[in-house]
């Protein structure tokens, strides 16, 4: 099929919808369809066969983009409405696929031009509102859920990423064809991955037992939490080193400031953002790997990378968590540094415990989350929309 896919994010940068939005365009592409991207014009573009990017004009003073929603992103989707318009009227498609907020005019798109409407929901849009504390505002809420029901009414089938989303979507239009497809591509298949050094050797690890924690550093990802339970961890066992991935520098200086005001500079290392491709080699050296998350219902990507590691998990007792995560393939944990520091040491001090949930971990990924389920998925959820179009 010729797509027209719509994603309100600066595409490619290496975080969560975007690394979501790389892995639909990269499996498609495999699976033979054309798709024209609209994006921002934020971001790099990668080199996939059969993808052409149609950027939106640069936008005066809006260099970056916050994690969530943003004013910013409202006057962004302004020009991407318009992008599109241009694009429909120009071109014929068979398919209108929107991402997030996209849906939202996607919807009203594929009525005026009659084409069809895959919608992918990675998120509670009016959730979000409320978890990165955008507004408080009832009335803009309310308009949101009445935004986001429409479209998933009026869409000829939706792509949920997480169970909790899927359940919703089912409790409340039983009849939508819908598709769960968890974000559990492995993001080396599409960047090379190149050598690299010692890691343990370059940030003084040796000898250490590594404790990872992986992706961004906003708030509610916990890691507050993660650095509050390290003080009870490094009491009980000195030799513990927790590395962290990822961060912007503003967010990086302000949590090295919290660790120096608790005595804490000799037991983390911050690496900063490194490509998405190289997040499994700091994988590879860890011991424990640890998700605080506190906030929200969509499954963090990390969660698929640490179970295919085949290492110890140890994460919070969330729902965001839960629906992928259980008793036997990680320490799951209340969400408070006393828990979350026990649950770490518990890990540390066991080691058939430590043996048998890796082990799991592994098992499960190998069987539910592999690439070839997601590849089926996706060539499932599109050969629904291939019968509709037969049937037009």
């Amino acid at each position: 099929m010729k797509v027209l896919m719509i994603a309100p994010q600066p595409f490619f940068q290496p975080r969560g919808t975007p690394l979501s939005v790389l892995h639909r365009l990269n499996t498609l592409s495999k699976l033979g369809h054309e798709i024209d991207l609209v994006t921002y014009h934020l971001g790099k573009d990668i080199d996939i066969p059969n993808v052409r990017y149609h950027r939106i004009p640069k936008v005066p003073f809006v260099n970056k983009i916050k994690i969530g929603p943003s004013k910013s992103k409202i006057v962004l989707d302004m020009y991407l409405f318009f992008k599109t318009l241009r694009l429909l009227m120009k071109n014929d498609y068979d398919l209108i696929h929107s991402h997030e907020e996209a849906g939202f005019f996607a919807t009203w798109f594929a009525k005026r031009f009659k084409k069809l409407h895959l919608y992918d929901m990675h998120s509670s849009l009016p959730q979000q509102l409320t978890n990165f504390k955008f507004t408080k505002f009832k009335f803009f809420i309310k308009a949101f859920h009445k935004l986001e029901n429409n479209t998933i009414s009026n869409a000829d089938a939706v792509i949920t990423i997480c169970p909790e989303l899927y359940n919703y979507v089912k409790e409340n239009w039983s009849e939508k064809e819908q598709m769960l497809i968890e974000n559990v591509a492995d993001n080396t298949t599409v960047f090379a991955r190149e050598a690299k050094d010692d890691l343990r050797e370059k940030y003084s690890l040796n000898g250490h037992l590594v404790i990872l924690y992986s992706g961004t550093f906003e708030p509610y990802q916990g890691i507050d939490l993660l650095i509050d339970s390290g003080k009870n961890v490094v009491e009980k066992f000195d030799h513990a080193r927790f590395l962290l991935v990822g961060g912007h520098r503003d967010q990086i200086e302000k949590y090295q400031r919290k660790v120096k005001s608790l005595n804490l500079d000799d037991y983390f290392v911050f690496a900063g953002q490194v490509k998405p491709e190289e997040v499994v080699d700091f994988i590879n050296v860890a011991d424990i790997l640890v998700t605080p998350r506190i906030e929200g219902n969509n499954t963090p990507l990390k969660i698929y990378e640490y179970l295919r590691a085949g290492k110890p998990i140890v994460a919070t007792n969330h729902i965001t968590h839960t629906q992928v995560l259980d008793d036997s393939v990680s320490v799951l944990t209340e969400c408070d540094r006393k828990s979350f520091a026990d649950g770490i040491l518990k890990v540390i001090g066991d080691n058939e415990l430590r043996t048998t949930i890796a082990q799991n971990a592994r098992k499960l990924a190998d069987e539910k989350y592999s690439y070839e389920v997601y590849v089926k998925k996706s060539e499932d959820i599109y050969k629904v929309i291939e019968n509709k179009l037969e049937l037009s």
